[in-house]
Protein backbone atom coordinates (compact mmCIF):
# COMPACT_ATOMS: atom_id res chain seq x y z
CA UNK A 1 0.00 0.00 0.00
CA UNK A 2 1.34 3.42 -0.89
CA UNK A 3 2.09 5.92 1.79
CA UNK A 4 1.35 9.62 1.65
CA UNK A 5 5.08 10.32 1.42
CA UNK A 6 5.24 8.16 -1.73
CA UNK A 7 2.70 10.30 -3.57
CA UNK A 8 3.83 11.54 -6.95
CA UNK A 9 4.34 15.29 -6.97
CA UNK A 10 3.61 16.92 -10.35
CA UNK A 11 6.42 18.89 -11.93
CA UNK A 12 5.01 21.56 -14.19
CA UNK A 13 7.35 22.56 -16.97
CA UNK A 14 7.53 26.17 -18.05
CA UNK A 15 6.84 27.18 -21.63
CA UNK A 16 10.31 28.69 -21.75
CA UNK A 17 11.91 25.33 -20.97
CA UNK A 18 9.69 23.47 -23.45
CA UNK A 19 10.41 25.97 -26.23
CA UNK A 20 14.13 25.80 -25.40
CA UNK A 21 14.12 22.01 -25.64
CA UNK A 22 12.16 22.18 -28.89
CA UNK A 23 14.67 24.69 -30.30
CA UNK A 24 17.57 22.47 -29.22
CA UNK A 25 15.93 19.48 -30.93
CA UNK A 26 15.50 21.50 -34.13
CA UNK A 27 19.16 22.62 -34.06
CA UNK A 28 20.31 19.06 -33.46
CA UNK A 29 18.13 17.84 -36.33
CA UNK A 30 19.72 20.45 -38.62
CA UNK A 31 23.14 19.32 -37.36
CA UNK A 32 22.27 15.73 -38.26
CA UNK A 33 21.32 16.78 -41.79
CA UNK A 34 24.47 18.90 -42.12
CA UNK A 35 26.73 16.07 -40.99
CA UNK A 36 25.04 13.72 -43.45
CA UNK A 37 26.00 16.08 -46.30
CA UNK A 38 29.73 15.82 -45.45
CA UNK A 39 31.66 12.67 -46.36
CA UNK A 40 33.38 11.58 -43.15
CA UNK A 41 33.46 7.89 -43.97
CA UNK A 42 32.68 5.69 -40.98
CA UNK A 43 32.54 8.78 -38.73
CA UNK A 44 29.22 9.75 -40.33
CA UNK A 45 27.59 6.90 -38.43
CA UNK A 46 29.35 7.85 -35.21
CA UNK A 47 28.30 11.51 -35.56
CA UNK A 48 24.70 10.61 -36.42
CA UNK A 49 24.44 8.24 -33.45
CA UNK A 50 26.01 10.82 -31.15
CA UNK A 51 23.54 13.53 -32.14
CA UNK A 52 20.66 11.04 -31.92
CA UNK A 53 21.77 10.09 -28.41
CA UNK A 54 21.75 13.71 -27.29
CA UNK A 55 18.29 14.21 -28.77
CA UNK A 56 16.99 11.05 -27.11
CA UNK A 57 18.45 12.16 -23.79
CA UNK A 58 16.66 15.51 -24.01
CA UNK A 59 13.36 13.79 -24.73
CA UNK A 60 13.77 11.17 -22.00
CA UNK A 61 14.91 13.56 -19.27
CA UNK A 62 12.52 16.44 -19.97
CA UNK A 63 9.41 15.16 -21.71
CA UNK A 64 9.33 11.78 -19.97
CA UNK A 65 10.25 13.45 -16.63
CA UNK A 66 13.19 11.15 -15.88
CA UNK A 67 15.10 14.01 -14.28
CA UNK A 68 12.53 14.02 -11.45
CA UNK A 69 12.78 10.28 -10.71
CA UNK A 70 14.90 8.60 -8.05
CA UNK A 71 18.46 7.36 -8.55
CA UNK A 72 17.48 3.71 -8.89
CA UNK A 73 15.26 4.32 -11.91
CA UNK A 74 17.86 6.63 -13.47
CA UNK A 75 20.53 3.95 -13.01
CA UNK A 76 18.31 1.30 -14.59
CA UNK A 77 17.64 3.50 -17.62
CA UNK A 78 21.34 4.34 -17.92
CA UNK A 79 22.22 0.64 -17.76
CA UNK A 80 19.70 -0.12 -20.51
CA UNK A 81 21.25 2.59 -22.71
CA UNK A 82 24.77 1.28 -22.05
CA UNK A 83 23.71 -2.25 -23.00
CA UNK A 84 22.03 -0.90 -26.14
CA UNK A 85 25.19 1.03 -27.04
CA UNK A 86 27.29 -2.11 -26.60
CA UNK A 87 24.98 -4.08 -28.89
CA UNK A 88 25.02 -1.34 -31.53
CA UNK A 89 28.81 -1.05 -31.21
CA UNK A 90 29.36 -4.78 -31.69
CA UNK A 91 27.00 -4.77 -34.66
CA UNK A 92 28.94 -1.98 -36.39
CA UNK A 93 32.22 -3.65 -35.48
CA UNK A 94 31.05 -6.89 -37.07
CA UNK A 95 29.81 -5.13 -40.23
CA UNK A 96 33.00 -3.04 -40.44
CA UNK A 97 35.29 -6.06 -40.36
CA UNK A 98 33.54 -7.92 -43.19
Amino acid sequence: MAHDSDAHVPHPLSYRLLVGIWAALMVLTALTVAVAQVDLGFLNIVAALGVASVKASLVVFVFMHLKYENRTLKAMVALAFVILAIFIGFTFWDVGLR
